[in-house]
């Protein structure tokens, strides 16, 4: 079962789609976040200004490092963090444009969920995940709050994991230079 969802979630990705899946905080929408078109679909779903940036999940500490310089200090943080952490990188390379924020940084999340990370690990590229709300309406806590222009404007839904409620954003830290600093804990 979950690995038809995987697969076929991968393949929507590959296609370019928008997909709305469970993350390891709240449900998500998503795409590859190296393509530019699929990037652009998201914020216009969600009625986001493009000057707003969003967040991108990674499968593992190795894939980040394909993006991003990851201090040492924050390798260390996140093999010991046991709550989602979202951190902030200067100098991202590979993503498209429109997922970099305006001031050159991007916010990326080592995955903790099984299905996003196994789902990350057969496409093999960072996919974006912002919450499944319009801009300025509140963050979904599960499945059964998410707006309808939202389940009709995504590619695909996920079906997995509609009972759970998901109530705790992640921990959002930013690395300049060799400082790390706590955003939200």
């Amino acid at each position: 079962m979950m690995s038809d969802l995987i697969k076929e979630a991968s393949q929507h990705l590959t296609d370019g789609n928008v997909l709305l899946y469970p993350t390891d905080t709240v449900w998500g929408v998503g795409c590859d976040a190296c393509n530019f078109e699929a990037v652009a679909k998201v914020f216009q779903l969600k009625k986001r200004a493009e000057s707003k940036s969003l967040i991108v999940l990674v499968s593992s500490i190795s894939m980040l490092k394909k993006y991003v310089t990851v201090p040492q200090r924050v390798i260390e943080l996140l093999k010991k963090s046991k709550k989602p952490t979202t951190i902030i990188y200067e100098h991202p390379i590979g993503f498209a444009k429109n997922a970099i924020a305006t001031d050159g940084t991007i916010a990326i999340r080592v995955v903790q969920d099984s299905f996003c990370r196994k789902l990350i690990k057969k496409f093999q590229k960072p996919i974006i995940s912002t919450s499944a709300n319009i801009s300025g309406a509140a963050t979904p806590k599960s499945f059964q709050e998410i707006s309808q222009p939202i389940l009709e404007g995504v590619d695909y839904i996920v079906n997995l994991h509609e009972n759970r409620a998901c109530t705790k954003p992640s921990t959002i830290l930013k690395v300049v230079g060799s400082e790390v600093q706590v955003l939200r804990a």
